[in-house]
């Protein structure tokens, strides 16, 4: 009779695990992924999820069920700043399955090879084209692309708990939220929404247990006056000029106080004006000849090219304007700034090589394949979009207190050669929370070699470098980032 039952029980719970597996849209399912040859290691999924029926404001996402353990590892929603920027770009260039290989002959499609680095292997990732307007997302009403901070927060919440429904088997596992950049902004205001739609029983229920953010914008002043000392740590400027920045601002970098103050900060953007924001390390191309400046970079010292070297076996993107949070530039009425915005003494990022992710994305057959939208709704997909956009929660400071207060676990992690939202200013924002420190600044290692340095605190905050790495950290050392990214999640310590 035991036997019998036991025969029965298992019948039952492996019944009930074909159902769970089986309860995602298929319709979503994506069956090839074109320029890739091979079997996927996990399910791959897309769509839209509308989060606005009146509007008809519908969001894109790209699903990537864990190639570990799908019904027990984390499910993480991960997003890419700007504000307006595509969250394919972490997907295609930094932590997604594949590794892009640029074509080598005009009109052929990239190669795709998995990703030995992807946060796939450990976690089921969802990549979100976040607010309508930026990358496949839409709104069929136009007044959507004026935006900010409140309404994107609120359709990213709405986004999650349809998604659910959608995908109820994933339900029950702990859920994450990462991203980088202005996501420094996304991440904390989405989790908060999470937290009281947890607190006032929304259903479906999320598990939420905490957030990671990466180079983040936090605070304007934290940030704005990271620039100077960053740049003079780095040994960008002299002690000269550090000294008499320092005098005349009186220690205020990001919003000149005075004409004296004014001048000294433009003598500095002159200093570093050819000097790439995102890493320090890089060459930066300014100027309409950037495919002959590229070719002359090969031309440079090997000792040169290996600074801040990857082992990804595909070479590290140039930066291009619009991808991070403009460098010393103040919000102005609300209103977020984007590169071609800027008043003229901010100095020009450089220019950016994003062709693979747009010759891919923009593919007929790609866009078929990956369930997109007509050519009609959405023209052409972009790294980076310029919406209207207002930055209406000012600091995150108040949001991180709130929510580390309530336990729920969060990293804040920077790669140490970006001067776009430099480490000076996150580990001062993280030091002034006032928490108290439980495990001291202390190098952290993988494969016997220091990586970073990492600071934890009191309230399950940590603050974490990563030696070498500019503005998308995984990008710039995925093998590091999924360590971290791995430990974080199980809640291990590095």
């Amino acid at each position: 009779m035991a036997k019998m039952f036991y025969f029965y029980f298992i019948l039952i719970h492996i019944s009930l695990s074909f159902v769970l597996t089986q309860s995602a849209p298929e319709k979503s399912l994506i069956t090839n992924v074109p320029g890739f040859n091979g079997t996927l290691p996990s399910r791959h999924y897309a769509g839209y999820v509308t989060v606005d029926e009146s509007h008809g404001r519908d969001l894109y996402y790209y699903f990537v069920v864990s190639e570990g353990k799908p019904s027990q590892d984390p499910v993480v929603l991960w997003l890419n700043g700007g504000p307006g920027c595509s969250s394919l770009d972490g997907f295609v260039y930094e932590h997604g399955p594949f590794n892009f290989e640029k074509p080598k002959t005009k009109g052929t499609l990239p190669r795709l090879q998995l990703n030995p680095y992807s946060w796939s292997k450990v976690s089921n990732i969802i990549y979100l084209d976040s607010p309508a307007g930026v990358g496949f997302s839409y709104s069929k009403n136009k007044s959507d692309y004026t935006t900010g901070d409140v309404k994107t927060a609120s359709d990213t919440h709405t986004f999650l708990l349809k998604w659910f429904e959608l995908y109820p088997e994933f339900l029950p596992n702990p859920l994450f939220i990462s991203g980088e950049s202005y996501a420094g902004v996304y991440v904390p205001t989405l989790a908060d929404e999470i937290v009281k739609g947890i607190e006032a029983n929304t259903t479906p229920k999320l598990n939420f247990k905490g957030y990671m953010v990466g180079n983040a914008v936090t605070d304007e002043e934290f940030d704005g006056n990271a620039i100077v000392p960053f740049a003079y740590g780095m040994g960008l400027i002299s002690i000269e000029m550090f000294g008499e920045i320092t005098k005349q601002c009186s220690g205020k970098f990001y919003d000149p106080v005075n004409a004296n103050c004014k001048k000294m900060l433009s003598k500095f953007d002159e200093d570093i004006g050819g000097v790439n924001i995102y890493d320090i390390l890089e060459p930066c191309y300014h100027d309409e000849e950037t495919e002959k400046n590229k070719r002359s970079y090969h031309k440079l010292p090997i000792s040169f090219r290996q600074l801040g070297q990857t082992d990804r076996p595909m070479p590290v993107r140039k930066r291009m304007f619009g991808r991070g949070w403009p460098l010393r530039a103040p919000v102005k009425d609300g209103i977020v700034p984007t590169w071609p915005q800027l008043s003229n003494d901010i100095p020009a990022p450089c220019d950016d090589d994003d062709e693979v992710a747009t010759l891919w994305l923009n593919n007929p057959e790609v866009r078929r394949a990956i369930h997109t939208v007509e050519k009609n709704v959405v023209s052409d997909w972009q790294l980076c979009t310029d919406l209207e956009y207002n930055h209406d929660t000012g600091s995150m400071i108040k949001y991180h207190k709130k929510l580390t207060s309530k336990g729920y676990r969060a990293l804040i992690y920077s790669g140490d050669h970006d001067m776009c939202v430099p480490f000076t200013g996150s580990r001062a924002w993280t030091s002034s929370l006032g928490y108290k420190i439980v495990d001291e600044w202390r190098p952290w290692s993988i494969n016997d070699q220091v990586a970073g340095y990492i600071q934890g605190y009191e309230k399950n905050l940590t603050f974490l470098t990563i030696k070498g790495a500019g503005h998308t950290v995984p990008e710039y050392k995925p093998q590091e980032a999924l360590y971290f990214y791995q430990r974080f999640m199980a809640g291990l310590p590095l």
